[in-house]
């Protein structure tokens, strides 16, 4: 219940303590909120893998975000081909696409408990919405994390739904699109004039964040087919002032390879995901972590493995290699005539999708400086004991045998990408991000985005800090 792609819905679960005594936000910044006039910049809000409510518009079946009767059942045929992306043989990634489109930011989690006990609904982004003012959520009552009154001079603030199973790099360029939207509609309610210089902040989750950073370095530039990175132009810091970053695994998740190994299911919340399920999705095998942190290990030398070789997941028979999948590929791939077909185009699609995670690392870990004008910030939690290092014995078994410092989720150091991982103490963090502020909380990977020193000190960041402050 512990890597990106469960937190949103397992950690949310936990619900909300009443907490420690904490600043009084509304008396911080009302009145910032209130005064800040036209030196507020408009601010979109990413969340984290499976923080978009996800549906088949042909039916308005929800495929994501609702676990109610009529929702997609990933444990029937049915149902799983709609969660899962569709595989192709000698097809490339972005090119397998199916109807499900992304619809909104996950506030809240509909779910049916039990036959007799329907509509309760789990809080997921509820926090960080309130705090911000953002959709529906503007000049209202802004209840536990963030009571802010607006005074109806609320930011203009945007939600990025996006399809969280596709690659992080196509999740970019439709980040782009509501950035060039946010900021017309801000030009046109502020009376900015096009010539005039406008910038907007970012705030994103988990995964979010990896999604930004890609937006900042390359704008909309695809990765290249050949396996060569895109040109590092800093296209998409024209855009953003600040870049607020959440929790994020710059450095990848152990526990990734566990959810790809294992599948995953929260019952009875949610129906089970097998393994061959979460394997069509390129993004999850970009939340894997680098072989060069030592992650995952060999349980008798001890030397570390790298993920990103698909012989190794051929040969411990994992994810969509494991040779009993041929049940769930045949729900996935109806048209196949044969298990030995199943099985190529499974293995295709698994090659084609660690080939992608190894190129997107490359292009998230080179080292480089922001241009002037763009500061990236972390609020990173580092109070919970958080699997780090996974080892494999010669059956393909996994387990995890060393925690550190993180959220649960994401630990401290894959959060501040620091290349000491695995290669010794050094003094002073060495990280290819040049980080503006690092800010520590003591919480849950969800719990993040609701946490009192993180609204206090976002508000002061979108609301107060000056212009060009190092």
């Amino acid at each position: 219940m512990r890597i990106a792609l469960i937190s949103l819905v397992g950690l949310v679960l936990a619900g909300c303590s009443s907490g420690p005594v904490g600043p009084d936000i509304a008396r911080l910044y009302n009145e910032p909120a209130q005064q800040i006039g036209e030196a507020r910049r408009p601010v979109v809000v990413i969340p984290g893998i499976l923080g978009t409510k996800l549906e088949d518009p042909s039916t308005e079946t929800p495929v994501w975000g609702a676990f109610v009767y009529g929702a997609a059942d990933a444990d029937t045929p049915a149902g799983a081909r709609l969660i899962a992306l569709p595989m192709r043989e000698g097809v490339p990634l972005r090119e397998l696409r199916d109807d499900v489109l992304p619809t909104e930011v996950l506030d809240q989690i509909e779910v049916d408990t039990f036959a007799i006990i329907r509509g309760v609904k789990l809080d997921a982004y509820v926090d960080i919405m309130r705090t911000l003012a953002a959709g529906k959520y503007r000049d209202q009552s802004l209840g536990r994390s963030g009571a802010i009154d607006y005074g109806g001079l609320h930011y203009t603030c945007f939600q990025q739904a996006y399809d969280w199973r596709r690659d992080i790099a196509e999740s970019a360029a439709a980040l782009h699109e509501q950035i060039l939207d946010a900021l017309a509609i801000a030009r046109a309610e502020s009376g900015i004039a096009d010539t005039e210089p406008l910038k907007l902040d970012v705030v994103a989750h988990s995964m979010g964040g990896l999604v930004l950073r890609y937006y900042l370095r390359y704008g909309t530039q695809p990765l290249p087919d050949d396996g060569s990175l895109p040109k590092l132009t800093w296209a998409g810091a024209e855009h953003v002032a600040n870049a607020i970053l959440i929790g994020t695994p710059n450095a990848g998740s152990a526990l990734a390879l566990e959810q790809l190994v294992h599948g995953w299911s929260l019952r009875p919340i949610t129906p089970n995901y097998r393994p061959a399920v979460l394997g069509t999705m390129p993004a999850v095998y970009q939340l894997l972590p680098r072989a060069r942190h030592g992650a995952l290990v060999d349980s008798e030398t001890r030397e570390p493995i790298d993920l990103m070789d698909p012989a190794i997941w051929e040969r411990y028979g994992w994810g969509l290699a494991d040779p009993g999948a041929d049940r769930v590929l045949r729900w996935l791939l109806p048209d196949a005539e044969s298990a030995d077909e199943r099985r190529r185009i499974a293995l295709d699609h698994l090659h084609k999708s660690l080939a992608r995670a190894e190129q997107t690392h490359r292009a998230l870990d080179l080292p480089a400086l922001p241009p002037p004008g763009t500061r990236i910030s972390l609020y990173a939690g580092d109070g919970e004991d958080t699997p780090e290092v996974i080892e494999v014995r010669g059956n393909g078994r996994i387990r995890v045998v060393s925690e550190a410092p993180g959220d649960g989720t994401v630990t401290r150091a894959s959060a501040l990408m620091d290349e000491r991982t695995g290669r010794g103490y050094a003094p002073r963090l060495r990280s290819p991000i040049a980080w503006h502020r690092v800010q520590f909380c003591f919480t849950d990977h969800i719990g993040l985005t609701k946490d009192l020193a993180f609204v206090d000190n976002v508000l002061y960041t979108l609301l107060e800090e000056p212009e060009g402050w190092h």
